[in-house]
């Protein structure tokens, strides 16, 4: 797959970019870049000191566009929907009434998706003074909102990366039918996910939701083989009950009686940290369980590197990222068979899969691992392979851009994933 005339300027929006847990969002974003787009990103909030863990987010972060702390500028504000007004009367009060039929029941909800419309005219008229060809959102909750609103007011077409699982649980009040319906196209992160798009949305606009896979760069996991002092353990993601967190301490707890040697270190951060911790204490795992908080991506592949396997043992997930990061290292994954995950990781073959919040045969999936190195090997030369087929950051980028130039020209492809694919 080739692409021959990149359009020439793209945004991207998110909620809060960059951000430590969305590194694959900034991938896709240098990959972009790489096949020769212009891609400027843009942010509803700014995010805080702690994500900016490398020289690459703190480089995203001083380029990119911040919506809400330019419309915190009540001149600004008022200039953006006077031009925009200007510029089409008809098309703003298009836009406003869109703003307002879908808005969730009640006046808080309204309240809010008016600041949302205010909101989209300041990221309009960014995206106009730009001349920007193509608008496109990360997560399509709130952030999608507005681009969906800012699309409707500039006549900049508009896409969304769709991902889950939360927006899944609230399908009404995020309109996603709405968000599909007005988008160009959908970029769904797995079939799962496609499915539950579909699920939600006419299926007259089922032909434009097409799979494009969060991708990692597999060469930056590509080290030499070590050999990990067997009991080393990584999880890498929020630290909330969400995410299984709480489990894997239970886990770890009762296999220690096997393997005391066993140590566990927990990469990332969240709101529920300090109960994590503190449960952790009480179950004398003080100095089992080590609280790295957010890492870069190198860092995190020097940990992978050093580590027997990962675990993660979530509840609700789209396809983790952190497990692909880990079957391109070769390591051996241990998770639940939830959401998209299956279509990543093969039980017995990449990892082991198993039933969300069964604590038995979490501890049983960690002892095979455990016990059997010369099969965890094999499972994470199994990973890799899996990971460079279908899970190429480049690769996705290509896919990605081919439906950005598809779209643009009237021609798009009508395929769910790209016809090349088997060739790769």
């Amino acid at each position: 797959m080739t692409v021959s005339k990149p359009c020439s300027r793209i945004a991207y929006l998110t909620g809060e970019y960059p951000r430590a847990t969305d590194t694959f969002i900034q991938r896709e974003v240098a990959a972009l870049r790489a096949l020769g787009h212009e891609v400027k990103t843009c942010s509803i909030r700014r995010t805080n000191a702690e994500h900016h863990v490398g020289p690459e987010q703190k480089a995203e972060a001083a380029a990119t566009f911040h919506v809400l702390a330019a419309a915190k500028n009540p001149l600004h504000l008022f200039k953006c929907h006077l031009l925009m007004l200007l510029a089409s009367p008809a098309g703003y009060g298009r836009a406003l009434w869109l703003a307002i039929r879908t808005a969730p029941a009640g006046l808080r909800a309204l309240l809010y998706q008016l600041f949302y419309f205010a909101e989209a005219a300041v990221l309009a008229q960014h995206l106009k003074s730009h001349k920007i060809d193509q608008l496109h959102n990360h997560i399509a909750k709130s952030s999608c909102t507005v681009a969906m609103l800012a699309s409707a007011l500039s006549g900049i077409p508009y896409s969304f990366t769709l991902h889950g699982p939360d927006i899944f649980f609230a399908p009404e009040h995020w309109r996603l039918d709405k968000k599909i319906e007005t988008a160009s196209f959908v970029a769904c992160i797995s079939h799962f996910c496609r499915a539950q798009a579909m699920a939600f949305s006419d299926p007259a606009h089922w032909g434009k939701l097409h799979i494009v896979h969060c991708g990692v760069d597999p060469q930056r996991y590509n080290f030499e083989e070590t050999a990990p002092a067997i009991g080393n353990i990584l999880f890498v993601g929020r630290l909330a009950g969400v995410k299984g967190v709480p489990l894997l301490l239970d886990a770890v707890q009762d296999l220690r009686q096997t393997y005391p040697t066993l140590t566990v270190k927990l990469v990332g951060d969240g709101p529920e940290r300090a109960a994590i911790e503190t449960k952790a204490h009480k179950m004398g795992l003080a100095e089992t369980v080590e609280f790295l908080g957010y890492q870069s991506q190198d860092s995190v592949a020097e940990l992978l590197k050093n580590t027997d396997m990962l675990v993660l043992p979530s509840f609700a997930e789209g396809v983790p990222v952190v497990l692909m990061e880990a079957m391109a290292a070769r390591r051996p994954v241990v998770t639940t068979r939830i959401a998209g995950v299956p279509e990543l990781v093969e039980d017995g073959v990449s990892g082991h899969v198993v039933a969300a919040g069964d604590l038995d045969a979490l501890k049983s999936a960690i002892s095979k691992v455990l016990d059997n190195p010369e099969h965890a090997q094999t499972m994470g030369e199994a990973g890799r392979t899996k990971v460079v087929a279908e899970y190429s950051n480049l690769a996705e980028a290509e896919w990605l851009s081919e439906l950005f130039e598809g779209y643009v020209s009237c021609a798009p492809p009508n395929t769910l994933r790209p016809v090349s694919e088997s060739n790769r």
